[in-house]
């Protein structure tokens, strides 16, 4: 039985997140199979019976290869978003929930990232904050948790930052 729409539509992203950075890297990376945090929230009781490399492996959206031991990512693809509600002293409730999924499949020192799509607007990207990546525009955001994120656009995120992304996920930062 095929799934729905919306769910297709993200596994899509995910598959051109992937093929992205396949591409850039000259590596294999691959959708979670089942994606949907297999680690993380009402899921994470599975890490009691996982190796560290499968909890690895299944930790957000993207399986990357084996040496991006920090690597954590969360994929959207949706219609619109709200990005007027950025500016505002209330949180974004979408945004929250997104952020938070991204949180609830990290370990310490991850490099934790959200990747976005919306219908003709373009790719976003989010990265946790205190990371050092460099941006030639950005909108900084605290959420309800206090953690700190800088927004960018896709492209431009990795134009500027290939060989650091790729080296800040081999290896551990301490927040």
């Amino acid at each position: 039985m095929a799934g729905s729409k919306s769910k297709n539509k993200g596994k899509g992203f995910e598959r051109e997140v992937c093929n992205f950075l396949a591409d850039l890297y000259d590596d294999s990376f691959t959708r979670v199979p089942d994606s949907g945090a297999f680690t993380g929230g009402k899921n994470a009781y599975r890490r009691n019976t996982l190796t560290e490399g499968q909890i690895r492996a299944h930790k957000g959206d993207i399986i990357p290869p084996d040496e991006w031991k920090y690597f954590n990512a969360e994929c959207k693809n949706y219609a619109e978003f709200p990005f007027h509600q950025m500016f505002t002293r209330s949180p974004v409730p979408l945004l929250e929930a997104w952020l938070e999924q991204t949180l609830e499949a990290a370990d310490e020192g991850d490099c934790n990232i959200l990747f976005m799509k919306f219908n003709r607007k373009g790719r976003y990207c989010a990265f946790q904050l205190p990371n050092t990546f460099g941006t030639l525009r950005h909108l900084d955001y605290t959420d309800k948790q206090g953690n700190n994120w800088r927004f960018t656009g896709f492209e431009d995120f990795f134009e500027l930052n290939r060989d650091t992304f790729k080296s800040r996920c081999n290896e551990s930062f301490r927040h």
